[in-house]
């Protein structure tokens, strides 16, 4: 089976997607209404798509191919106030965050569909364990062999990504002292971790027709990278972001990795090299554990810096692409962030130590979701 061409698309162009939690508004934990969902939003006029994932408590919205952040908050923000609106007709809630607190995941069922049956006929319980919540930024690249060294460079940056969108503290009612615990169930997938190193796209056709000759992998879909080549649409897709609590968070970490695409393109800031993954591995686990907390290891230089000091650094180095893509409110949002060490996983903490309950913690998201806390 041969990758299929690698479509045309506008650089620097933006799509999202989101993975979203839906709760019963009795104790707030995930409830099994993603069907319901759907028919009451197919025949709401929306700019991109809401579709079903793994499990019946979670929805996947997506944006249709935009230009800039704004254009993404635009997007989110309507289709957000559609789900919003139809979930309060069926008497539940939606929430961000790349876990559910507390839910048990035996009691997750699997959305009826057969790619879904198929993946949990070959991952068992770990089909159940995928009830986790992210975000998917897409961004499009000029070419197939721009395409593999946008995602290589943007490899560099991936506690970044880890950790200003890391949301997920709690799994099944207790603390994980992680700030990212979502990764660890994705790091079970066989097929997850980092794409091959290629810079050209012949190299990289050569490495998936191998892989399919073992009968391993039969598309691209099957890849659980961190970030992994879509052909398709003529990008690159990052999947380490947690689902951020809400639709303006979600828009600015897509301004931010067009800022870093931007920079890429213009000034060439550096060849990624293979070496560049030596440290990858233990920069992705600080992040997860240690949010903006983490130390990073500089893949140039063997330097250890706090990561928030490399996000600062890096963000004045992308400021004038960020200008220049409209994305300036949105890397300023995530600057202040940074400055404050306070991300989505922290608030959470702090709602969980104000109100002693989970339950109430999930509330809490609800309410900030739909615009209100």
């Amino acid at each position: 089976m041969s990758l299929e061409p690698f479509q045309q698309s506008k650089a620097l162009s933006l799509g999202v997607e989101l993975e979203l939690q839906l709760l019963n508004t009795h104790d707030f934990d995930l409830a099994p209404y993603a069907e319901d969902m759907l028919r009451l939003l197919e025949k709401v006029p929306l700019p991109g798509s809401v579709v079903p994932e793994m499990t019946s408590s979670m929805i996947e919205i997506s944006t249709g191919v935009c230009q800039s952040s704004s254009e993404v908050l635009g997007e989110l923000t309507q289709i957000r106030d559609a789900l919003v609106k139809a979930a309060d007709k069926l008497n539940i809630a939606v929430a961000g965050g790349g876990t559910h607190p507390f839910q048990q995941w035996h009691e997750r069922r699997i959305y009826d569909k057969p790619r879904f049956r198929e993946l949990s006929e070959l991952y068992g319980y770990l089909s159940k364990q995928f009830t986790i919540f992210g975000q998917h930024v897409h961004i499009g690249c000029p070419s197939a062999d721009d395409a593999l060294l946008m995602l290589h460079r943007m490899s560099r940056y991936i506690p970044h990504f880890i950790a200003l969108s890391a949301s997920s503290p709690y799994v099944q009612g207790q603390d994980t002292a992680f700030d990212s615990a979502r990764l660890n169930s994705v790091f079970a997938f066989p097929l997850s971790g980092r794409a091959p190193f290629a810079l050209s796209w012949s190299e990289f056709e050569q490495y998936f027709l191998k892989m399919t000759r073992t009968g391993v992998v039969k598309s691209m879909k099957d890849f659980y990278w961190d970030i992994r080549p879509k052909p398709e649409y003529g990008t690159i897709e990052i999947r380490v972001f947690d689902t951020p609590l809400t639709v303006e968070r979600a828009a600015a970490l897509a301004g931010y990795v067009q800022s870093l695409g931007a920079w890429f393109l213009r000034a060439q800031p550096f060849m990624p090299d293979e070496d560049d993954y030596l440290v990858y591995t233990y920069n992705r686990f600080q992040a997860c554990r240690f949010g903006l907390e983490a130390v990073y290891v500089d893949p140039a230089t063997g330097e250890h810096m706090p990561l928030r000091d490399h996000i600062l650094l890096t963000m004045r180095e992308i400021e004038r692409d960020a200008e220049v893509m409209g994305a300036a409110a949105a890397v300023h949002l995530l600057r202040g962030s940074v400055d404050r060490a306070h991300n989505d996983s922290r608030w959470l903490r702090e709602q969980q130590y104000e109100a002693r309950l989970l339950a109430e913690v999930s509330r809490q998201s609800a309410l900030r979701f739909r615009g209100s806390s």
